[in-house]
């Protein structure tokens, strides 16, 4: 049976550095659903006293699996172990555009970016199609997108993008940071911002990009979409066509002021905000998709948030690696995620 070992990507969180191996052992076992050859023995190990995450194939990884797994989350190099010596494997990670478009924003509050591909990775596992999503072309929302660390990892992967927020700072930071990012890489695009309406009613301000890392698919206009609307996220329905998008991913308040202002001004509770949030999305989620959410345990046990997303239908995945992903990111935010599919 071939054995290889996982060298984990270094972080520049020490808190997230310390959670990576673990972490990387419960979405590398969650990849099984993608995988052709079953995956088993995972565990840390370390070889000349550098730490790795060791797991076992029942075959050889093939092209398709290795595509696949190429995508880790925590996945710095892989090598292949026998008889006590490591063969490099070489890796392909799905990337469309230069990394700096993850990791030059630097603000208070930022999702740590190797976390944000974790759990777009376990949503993507979700879905009705786990193992072909390297060829598709989907549509990802984040209803709560902040300052956009979750639309630029849907970027990166190829995906179209579509994010919500209410703050009118994260909308105008966020705008002009991708639309220098996108000059200076001499990306061909257009940009479109104005008003937001429904009915005539002015729900917000609205960003809409179109762009091509190619220039002959410029061209041609086989082009990606990129979108932020500034409005409040229970609106989703409004703004969005029903069935529209095959990915929701956001990472939810953890409790301070956020989310929506509708009757009575904004949520501070994320308990509040998700239990009338999660229906408003669900209904633009396309049959077969999937939706994950990561929060604070501290202000919403799982087992509350886990029925909010049943009472909408939707099939939570349960057991094994995901019940082992909390972990603490300070004092106050032990968070955790959860992911779960919409019926086809």
């Amino acid at each position: 049976m071939p054995e290889y070992v996982i060298l984990v990507l270094p972080s520049a969180n020490r808190v997230y550095a310390a959670s990576s191996p673990a972490l990387l052992r419960a979405e590398l076992a969650a990849f099984g659903a993608g995988l052709s050859a079953e995956v088993s023995a995972i565990e840390e190990i370390e070889l000349g006293g550098v730490g790795y995450v060791k797991f076992a194939c029942a075959a050889p990884l093939g092209e398709r699996d290795l595509a696949l797994l190429s995508n880790l989350s925590s996945l710095y190099a892989l090598f292949e172990l026998g008889d006590g010596v490591l063969r490099p494997v070489a890796v392909h990670p799905l990337a469309k555009a230069d990394s700096d478009l993850l990791t030059i924003q630097k603000y208070p509050g930022k999702t740590n970016e190797q976390f944000t591909k974790l759990l777009l990775n376990l949503t993507l596992l979700a879905t009705a199609r786990p193992a072909d999503w390297l060829d598709r072309e989907l549509h990802l929302l984040d209803p709560l997108c902040g300052r956009g660390t979750t639309l630029n990892q849907a970027v990166m992967y190829g995906f179209d993008a579509t994010g919500l927020d209410v703050d009118e700072r994260d909308f105008e930071a966020y705008e002009q940071f991708v639309k220098t990012w996108l000059r200076t890489k001499r990306v061909k695009h257009t940009a479109e911002a104005g008003q937001l309406r429904r009915n005539k009613v002015r729900l917000g301000r609205r960003l809409d990009i179109e762009y091509a890392f190619d220039k002959d698919d410029y061209k041609a206009g086989r082009v990606r979409r990129l979108s932020y609307l500034n409005t409040d996220t229970l609106t989703t329905d409004e703004v969005l066509r029903p069935a529209s998008v095959d990915l929701i991913v956001t990472d939810a308040p953890y409790g301070v002021q956020h989310g929506s202002h509708r009757d009575t001004g904004l949520a501070r509770s994320p308990r509040d905000l998700l239990a009338a949030a999660v229906p408003v999305w669900n209904r633009v989620l396309r049959p077969g998709g999937a939706m994950g959410i990561s929060w604070n345990t501290h202000v919403l046990p799982r087992e509350e948030l886990v029925a909010i997303l049943e009472r909408a239908g939707l099939a939570v995945r349960s057991g094994g690696p995901y019940e082992e992903l909390a972990h603490r990111v300070d004092q106050a935010i032990v968070r955790d995620l959860v992911v779960a599919g919409k019926p086809g």
